[in-house]
């Protein structure tokens, strides 16, 4: 093959990486920044679901933290039962979703309130082992949830929980400082994964 075919095929490739990724993120940052009324107060929520992430020995990560003092800040205005998930990560003392459920015992919330999905590694399972541990308490089909989680993750968040059959809202908590631009950066790899192969 010329080198100049090569060439061409080779920018042609990077044309094409570089308007995914554009594209991708557009979308991450339009739901990182999307708070609206109709999400937080209008519409009728039947559950809200914490995604998980690092817990640091028996406490949630800063991340982690984020996410759950958002969650707690709407469970405050309406009484909807809310899933911690989450399983034990390397290193961990508790699951990301015990240490969830820790946190909102700490502060008041009654334990029948909160349901626990403690097996899942990554979004998908987060979201696909919540969908079968509602299933079990509740036949209702079209189940709309407010999914919590960081601002990066809230796009990839949102689209596999349609997936997984939930009509889905979302309220994005705040990443740390020290770790946002690479976060946002690296969510595109992960969204663009999720987009072609996590089914």
């Amino acid at each position: 093959m010329p080198a100049r075919t090569i060439k061409r095929i080779l920018l042609v490739a990077l044309v094409l990486l570089l308007l995914s990724f554009l594209i991708i993120q557009a979308f991450i940052f339009n739901a990182a920044h999307q708070i609206c009324a109709e999400e937080m107060h209008l519409k009728e929520i039947d559950y809200v679901i914490v995604l998980g992430a690092a817990v640091w020995g028996n406490r949630p990560s800063p991340t982690l933290y984020n996410r759950l003092i958002t969650a707690y800040e709407y469970a405050k205005r309406k009484d909807v039962p809310i899933v911690v998930t989450g399983g034990l990560g390397m290193g961990d003392a508790i699951t990301e979703a015990e240490a969830s459920r820790l946190f909102f015992l700490e502060r008041g919330m009654a334990e029948g309130r909160i349901i626990m999905e403690d097996n899942s590694a990554n979004t998908l399972e987060n979201l696909k082992f919540t969908r079968e541990k509602i299933a079990e308490i509740d036949a209702t089909e079209n189940l709309t949830v407010l999914l919590v989680t960081s601002d990066f993750h809230l796009f990839r968040a949102k689209f596999l929980a349609r997936r997984a059959g939930f009509e889905t809202y979302g309220l994005p908590a705040k990443t740390p400082e020290s770790i946002r631009l690479k976060m946002f950066f690296r969510e595109y790899v992960a969204a663009l994964k999720s987009l072609l192969l996590d089914w």
